[in-house]
C-alpha cells in the first residue's frame, strides 16, 4: 500500500509516480541519519510549546532512536510504495507508538524538512573533506620538506624555463589547498544555518520556537526570513559545490602533473607500482590510470556548479519540484571527490622522485635568468646583462652556474612551508565542527 504524506485517498497514475519520484529513494537513503536528527529536533520543540505531551515526547524520542540506531546500522530502508524518507520514518514511528506517530509534522512542510535533512547531511560531507583534504596537505607539505634541495625544471608554455624544485611543487599544492580550505569553510557557513519552521516556505500560524531547533541542531544561526529559507534550497548545494569543484581543480592539475611527469619522457617521478596497471599486450607498461581517472572525475566535479545553476536559475521564489533533481548530482559528488582525495594522499606519499635530474645538460639553459641576475647584481644593467647571455646562449658559450640562491619569501631558499601550515590550521580553526556534531551526538544519546 502506498504511503505518501500528502495522500487524499485519489489513485496516481502509476507513470506519473514513477517519472516524479524518480531517483529520490535512492538519494534519500543518504538522508535518513540527518531526517531522524531533525525529527528529535522537531518534537522536542513542538513539547516545550505544547503540541506534544511530555508523555508523547518520551515515546517518540525512545522510537526515533531505535529509527536512528537502525540507521547507523546500514539496516534502513524505504519500503515497496513509500514516497520518500520522510513518510518512511513517520510510517515507521505511527506502526509503534500509534497516534502519536501523526503528530510529529505539526509546523513544518516537506519541504522545509527536506531542507534541514540536506543541511545536515552536506556539514558531515564537509567535516569529511576537510578532514581528507588537511590529511592529503600534510602529506604534500612534508613531501616538500624532504626534498626542497631537489632541483627541477620550471616550465612556461610547456617549455623549459627556469629551475624550481621538488620543495616548490608539492608546497605549490599545499598552499593551493588552503584557497580550496577557504571555499569549503565558506560553503560551510552557508550551509550551517537552519531552515526548520519556515515550512512550505511561508512560515507557521503555530508558536514555534526555531532558536530552540537552531540551539539543539547546533547550527551557528537560522535562515531568518522563511521564504528566503526556501530559496536557500539549490543555492546551498550550489555554493558548496564551488568548493567542491575548487578541490576538484587542484587534485585534477596534481594529477596531470604526476602523470606528465612520470612517464618517460621526463622521469621526474616514479608512481608505487601497486597504484599502476599494466598492458595487456605490452609486458613493459606501468600506467599511471589512478590519476588519469582521478583528472576525469575531478574535471567532472568542476562541471557541478554549473549543472546545478541550470537546474535552479530560472526559478522564481517558492519550491519548485525541478529542486528534487539536484539531489541526483550533489550528493553522489561528496563520495567521488574524496575517494579522488584519498587516492591522491596514498600515491603522494609513496611517489619516489628523481633527484638528479638536471645533470641533463639539456636543462642547462634554465640556469640563464640566474646569470642575467648575477651580472646584474654586479653592476650590469639588467637589459644589457640580459643582451649578453643571449648572446651567449645563441653562439653555444653559455656556461651555467647551478649554484643558485632564491631567499625572498615562497621560493627555493624559504619555502614557507610553516606559515602555509599555520594558515591551513587557522582556516580550519573556523569551522564549527564540535559545536554542530556534539549537538546531534545530544540528540541521539538516550543517557
Amino acid at each position: 500500500m502506498a504511503h505518501k504524506l500528502w495522500d487524499k485517498g485519489k489513485p496516481v497514475h502509476t507513470d506519473i509516480e514513477k517519472f516524479t519520484v524518480g531517483k529520490d529513494q535512492e538519494m534519500d537513503l543518504f538522508l535518513a541519519k540527518a531526517d531522524v536528527l531533525g525529527s528529535i529536533a522537531h518534537i522536542t520543540m513542538l513539547e516545550s510549546v505544547g503540541l506534544l505531551t511530555k508523555e508523547e515526547l518520551t515515546t517518540l524520542l525512545a522510537e526515533l532512536r531505535n529509527i536512528y540506531s537502525v540507521v547507523e546500522k546500514g539496516e534502513f530502508i524505504i519500503e515497496e510504495g513509500v514516497e520518500d524518507v520522510h513518510s518512511q520514518v513517520e510510517l515507521m514511528l505511527t506502526r509503534k507508538v500509534g497516534d502519536a506517530g501523526k503528530k510529529i509534522h505539526s509546523g513544518r512542510s516537506r519541504n522545509d524538512q527536506v531542507l534541514l535533512d540536506l543541511k545536515l547531511y552536506t556539514r558531515s560531507r564537509i567535516y569529511d573533506l576537510a578532514q581528507a583534504t588537511n590529511k592529503l596537505f600534510s602529506v604534500l607539505s612534508a613531501q616538500s620538506e624532504q626534498y626542497k634541495k631537489v632541483l627541477m625544471p620550471g616550465y612556461t608554455h610547456l617549455q623549459v624555463a627556469m629551475p624550481s624544485s621538488f620543495g616548490l611543487w608539492f608546497g605549490a599544492y599545499a598552499e593551493s589547498l588552503t584557497d580550496d580550505m577557504q571555499q569549503l569553510l565558506a560553503g560551510w557557513k552557508i550551509c550551517n544555518r537552519n531552515p526548520l519552521g519556515s515550512a512550505a516556505g511561508y512560515g507557521s500560524s503555530f508558536p514555534l520556537n526555531r532558536q530552540l531547533t537552531t540551539d539543539l541542531l547546533g547550527f551557528d544561526g537560522m535562515n531568518h526570513n522563511v521564504v528566503y529559507a526556501q530559496m536557500g534550497r539549490g543555492k546551498m548545494e550550489r555554493s558548496v559545490s564551488y568548493a567542491l569543484a575548487s578541490l576538484a581543480g587542484t587534485i585534477s592539475k596534481l594529477a596531470y602533473d604526476a602523470c606528465l611527469f612520470s612517464s618517460q619522457n621526463f622521469g621526474f617521478l616514479q608512481l608505487a607500482d601497486e597504484y599502476t596497471t599494466g598492458s595487456s599486450i605490452m609486458p613493459h607498461k606501468k600506467n599511471p590510470d589512478v590519476f588519469e581517472l582521478t583528472r576525469a572525475k575531478c574535471n567532472k566535479i568542476q562541471a557541478l556548479p554549473n549543472d546545478i545553476l541550470l537546474i535552479t536559475n530560472n526559478l522564481p521564489s517558492g519550491y519548485f519540484r525541478d529542486l528534487q533533481l539536484v539531489k541526483e548530482i550533489f550528493i553522489p559528488a561528496f563520495d567521488e571527490l574524496l575517494d579522488c582525495i584519498n587516492m591522491t594522499t596514498q600515491m603522494m606519499q609513496k611517489v619516489k622522485i628523481n633527484e638528479q635530474i638536471l645533470n641533463d645538460s639539456k636543462y642547462d639553459l634554465i640556469f640563464s635568468v640566474e646569470e642575467v641576475n648575477r651580472l646584474t647584481l654586479e653592476g650590469v644593467p639588467f637589459r644589457d646583462a640580459y643582451k649578453q647571455v643571449g648572446e651567449a646562449i645563441e653562439s653555444g658559450n653559455f656556461t651555467p652556474n647551478k649554484d643558485i640562491k632564491h631567499t625572498h619569501e615562497g621560493s627555493i631558499g624559504k619555502l614557507c612551508n610553516k606559515e602555509i601550515t599555520a594558515l591551513m590550521n587557522g582556516i580550519l580553526s573556523e569551522f564549527s565542527f564540535e559545536k554542530a556534531f556534539s549537538a546531534e551526538e545530544k540528540l541521539v544519546n538516550t543517557k
